[in-house]
Formats: structure tokens, C-alpha cells, sequence
């Protein structure tokens, strides 16, 4: 039997790439507010922020709350849009301390198909960053579209370039089981390869791992 066209991409990728150990972070409160802050720039941007954080030592969902917002600007000012993301920010923190004490273990513990609507009700937060903060932050089995998957999947014809994130989102959920670990692992991977070969720009299409599977 032929296998499905996602498990055979993330076969390839997986044998070409190895583990990732996606996403970095000590707590899941931190996972989260990562997935806020790398809204529009890159990873290494944010680790200056969560840095930033880290040695003031507000990386905690009270205390960083309590923070002024001038304050918690000017610590997470690396990553760019730091006023933006600081109001984002906030509403988070507003919705963890109002509803859950301030206490992500109680977040995690509410199921997907309430939290979900839940985030995306927050101001600021949109689908790849819920989606983000449920993979990583709280183990629920949901996958992330990023800009990524929609190109590497597009150049490969298996969706078209108009679909929708809830039409890629879909096409990842109905091909493969509801596993943590594996969209984890997944998307990862897929980002891994944006990175190195499906680029924006001047793609290396001819050294793809995908195209020059043994």
C-alpha cells in the first residue's frame, strides 16, 4: 500500500533531520509567552527577550503582570513591535490571573475544544499562536500552520496556494492521528526545512530532502 503523502514527508524529514526538541523552554508559561513574542520576527530575537525576562526575573505570570508596561516593553524590546506585543501580552495575563489564578497547570487541565476559542477570544492572539501555545505549552494535539507549511505544501501541490489555515490545519488533523509528540515533532521538522531549503526566496529546490529521498 502506497504510503499517505504526510507520513511519507515527515519519514524523509525525520531520517534527514532527526529530533528537534521544539519548542525550547523551561515552563509552559514561558513556552507561552514565547509563541507571543515571536509573532513576526525569529527565534533568536525572542531568546533575547525571555533573557531579558529571565534576568529581571519576572518570567512569572504574577509578577510579569504587575510589571508596568513600559517595563515589560523595554525587557521584551528584542523581538520587536515591543509596544504591540506588550499590550498582547498583557491581555494573556489578564485572562490567566482572572480565570485561572495565574496558574497554567489550571489552563492546561481545560480540554481542547474549549481552550482553543478561549485564546482566539483573547486580543491579539490568532490561530498560529493559540495553536502554538496548545502544541507546546499544553499538550494538546492540534497542529500549527505557519508560513512554512503552507509554502513547502503548496510547492509540492498538496494544497492550493489559496487554502485557508483552517483548510491546512484540517488536511494535517484528518491524515494523521492526534498526537502530541508527533505534530510536535511534525512541524518542527517542516520549519526546519523552510529554514534550510524551501526558502521565500531562491528555494534550494534542487538539494530538498523531499525530492531527493533514497
Amino acid at each position: 500500500m502506497k504510503k499517505s503523502p504526510l507520513k511519507r514527508i515527515y519519514a524523509v524529514l525525520f531520517k534527514r533531520f532527526g529530533q528537534q526538541h521544539w519548542w525550547p523552554g523551561d515552563s509552559p508559561f514561558e513556552i507561552a509567552v514565547g509563541a507571543i513574542l515571536t509573532q513576526n520576527t525569529n527565534w533568536q530575537n525572542v531568546s533575547r527577550a525571555i533573557a531579558n525576562l529571565k534576568k529581571a526575573r519576572v518570567l512569572q505570570p504574577e509578577r510579569l503582570l504587575r510589571l508596568s508596561p513600559a517595563r515589560t516593553a523595554g525587557l521584551i524590546r528584542p523581538s520587536g513591535y515591543f509596544r504591540l506585543k506588550t499590550k498582547r501580552l498583557r491581555n494573556f495575563l489578564s485572562v490567566l490571573s482572572a480565570r485561572y489564578g495565574n496558574d497554567p497547570a489550571r489552563m492546561k487541565k481545560v480540554p481542547l475544544a474549549a481552550l482553543r476559542p478561549e485564546l482566539l477570544s483573547i486580543n491579539g492572539i490568532g490561530p498560529e499562536t493559540a495553536d502554538s501555545m496548545l502544541l507546546y505549552a499544553f499538550d494538546k494535539p492540534v497542529f500549527v500552520v505557519d508560513a512554512y507549511t503552507r509554502r513547502i505544501l503548496s510547492r509540492h501541490r498538496l494544497i492550493p496556494e489559496s487554502a485557508s489555515y483552517a483548510d491546512i490545519q484540517a488536511f494535517f488533523m484528518k491524515g494523521l492521528c492526534p498526537n502530541v509528540r508527533l505534530f510536535n515533532e511534525f512541524h518542527a521538522l517542516i520549519v526546519r526545512l523552510g529554514k534550510e531549503y524551501c526558502l521565500k526566496n531562491n528555494p534550494r529546490c534542487g538539494l530538498c530532502p523531499l525530492k531527493n529521498e533514497k
